[in-house]
């Protein structure tokens, strides 16, 4: 008994077309491809059985892609709106308030797009400042007291006292320091008027179009 000849779905498809054109009869075809006259036949009455069926469920899936595609758009627009009423109550805050803003139990608004409403980092949310350290603490104190003694004292010069008092800091953190605790050192300021024989008064040195001359007044045009 001969192996059965096994043929592939693109060669069925040729066939089955060439047979519905009907340029040529059965047996030619027959001849041409080496298939018999009766599986040629079958091929022919499943492809027009099958074409009506082609175009029913390309209608069929493209309802069922559209009605996804507006079960989708819905669901992104109920995304929005939650997302919206949710920024709303967060606007004008500063960095701090927005980082304590973030609800981390929040189940429709994740903390990454929470972050990105806001315009903050993630990372920033999830940064822990760290604890003023000893040394800082006891600086701070010694600034404070020396501070209270010699309110005249500068950055230069507190950097200086710390010091001799065996504290080997710089400048910069000094610096730091009291610009965090508020210091700055108390001197007389850079006088910014000259005495003048102006009827108005003294004049502000401060003005590049004022020239005070022997006593008179010159405007600088």
């Amino acid at each position: 008994m001969g192996k059965k000849r096994r043929f592939s779905a693109a060669f069925k498809a040729k066939v089955a077309l060439e047979a519905v054109r009907g340029e040529k009869t059965i047996a030619q075809l027959s001849s041409e491809f080496g298939v018999h006259g009766n599986q040629i036949r079958q091929w022919r009455r499943q492809l027009l059985d099958e074409v009506p069926k082609i175009f029913t469920d390309s209608r069929k899936r493209s309802e069922k892609d559209s009605e996804e595609l507006t079960a989708e758009l819905y669901r992104q627009i109920g995304q929005l709106k939650v997302e919206l009423d949710w920024l709303k109550k967060k606007l004008q805050c500063s960095v701090e308030q927005k980082r304590d803003s973030v609800e981390a139990d929040n189940k429709q608004i994740p903390v990454t797009r929470q972050c990105e409403l806001l315009g903050i980092a993630r990372s920033t949310y999830y940064y822990k400042p760290k604890p003023m350290s000893e040394l800082n603490l006891r600086l701070m104190r010694l600034i404070d007291e020396q501070y209270t003694r010699t309110p005249m004292y500068g950055v230069p010069r507190m950097t200086a006292w710390l010091n001799r008092q065996g504290y080997g800091v710089n400048h910069k953190r000094v610096e730091r320091l009291m610009r965090l605790m508020g210091l700055q050192a108390v001197y007389p300021k850079r006088r910014l008027t000259v005495a003048s024989n102006n009827p108005k008064g003294r004049v502000p040195r401060a003005c590049p179009w004022v020239n005070v001359r022997g006593g008179d007044t010159v405007v600088k045009w």
